[in-house]
């Protein structure tokens, strides 16, 4: 996972933090799209796509910080 070691957290974290929070009102998508699924609702390949595309970032950044505290 190199390819992820060399996206600094500069772009990763503003990145992040916006598309999951995005647009922030009146709900942000990805708590949108989350519920969806919970209740068996997501299945327009649109709302898919907008899960992965919000989602993305933030699964992104949890990995980077994981393998970041596993390295020490």
């Amino acid at each position: 996972m190199n390819w992820l070691d060399r996206i600094p957290y500069s772009i990763l974290v503003p990145l992040a933090l916006f598309l999951t929070f995005a647009p922030f009102v009146p709900e942000p998508h990805l708590w949108q799209k989350l519920k969806m699924l919970a209740d068996g609702a997501l299945v327009k390949p649109i709302d898919i796509f907008d899960l992965f595309l919000h989602g993305t970032p933030l699964v992104l950044l949890l990995v980077k910080l994981a393998r970041r505290g596993s390295a020490s």
